[in-house]
């Protein structure tokens, strides 16, 4: 598989609401800084890598970015980097942010964002930083199993304002999508899942694919290293299908992980460029029907 050549839309294509995308998106989590991610303590990372990255990653034709103005180290945030090499923007170019979670200027955790005047703050920093009058996808992300109501609720008159063009969730559970719906149309979900990853996810799969929802993984490649990225001692299984098909883990793991699904897409982060060519190519492994049987065995512990 010569990577250099292959782009994004090799993957294949879904729609945001009306928004079309690349099924392999990029993930900017990574880009403020070297090593694990939203710490304190990180250390940024070079601008000009940074912003190579995301130019790779457009050139290779992604289309969907996923963002937040909660990705930042010390000098460098991921919003600020987007607007400064992509800027003045692709009218296919869709950037999907979150709101939520909240950081100190430090860089420590505070209290998650819950009424809609925090909420909305959280929405007009996002715009801020991005250099844009509306945002494309906003995801309300959660800790918990409390009710959504409300904070979903205010995203969507959020929405009916024209600051938010769609609504997608992060971090739940199916009874916070049957909530949402409920209040305002949901075009994506965002959770943790990969390879191995709690078998409680799978309902989320199947309920987002049966109401054409996108189900977008994080952690895909990273699995239990989360922020700290992947760490390196894949399982066995996986190292020996990368062998056996001339590519990477990171590559298997992305490959699998679209099979799941055509509403699934992946949004693998990255700092490295020769990486975001890696991940990028891997929309393009067509897993055999026994390589896909071996990995979800894998998957199920089996």
């Amino acid at each position: 598989m010569n990577s250099d050549t292959i782009t994004a839309a090799a993957a294949g294509t879904w729609k945001l609401g009306d928004l079309d995308v690349n099924r392999i998106g990029f993930g900017a989590m990574r880009l403020p800084q070297y090593g694990a991610a939203l710490r304190a303590d990180s250390v940024p990372r070079d601008r000009d890598q940074a912003i190579a990255v995301l130019h790779k990653a457009v050139e290779l034709g992604v289309n969907h970015i996923d963002t937040a103005a909660f990705y930042f180290s010390p000098l460098r945030s991921a919003n600020e980097l987007i607007n400064r090499a992509l800027a003045p923007y692709a009218d296919d170019l869709v950037i999907t942010t979150k709101v939520g979670p909240a950081r100190l200027p430090t860089g420590e955790w505070g209290e998650h964002a819950r009424t809609p005047k925090e909420l909305r703050g959280q929405v007009e920093e996002n715009l801020r930083q991005l250099g844009r009058d509306h945002l494309d996808v906003v995801n309300l992300r959660i800790v918990g199993a409390d009710s959504i109501a409300e904070r979903f609720g205010a995203l969507a008159e959020l929405r009916e304002a024209g600051l938010i063009r769609h609504l997608g969730l992060s971090n739940i559970r199916p009874a916070h999508l049957d909530e949402a719906l409920a209040i305002a149309p949901v075009v994506c979900v965002q959770n943790p899942y990969g390879i191995g990853t709690s078998g409680t996810q799978e309902d989320m799969l199947r309920l987002c694919g049966e109401r054409d929802i996108a189900y977008v993984p994080f952690y895909a490649i990273a699995g239990a290293g989360g922020q700290a990225g992947a760490s390196g001692a894949d399982s066995e299984g996986v190292l020996a299908l990368a062998r056996e098909r001339g590519v990477s883990a990171a590559q298997v793991r992305l490959a699998w992980t679209l099979h799941r699904g055509p509403h699934v897409l992946a949004i693998p982060g990255t700092g490295d460029p020769d990486h975001v060519v890696d991940n990028v190519a891997a929309g393009a492994l067509r897993l055999t029907a026994d390589e896909l049987a071996r990995l979800d065995a894998l998957h199920a512990g089996v």
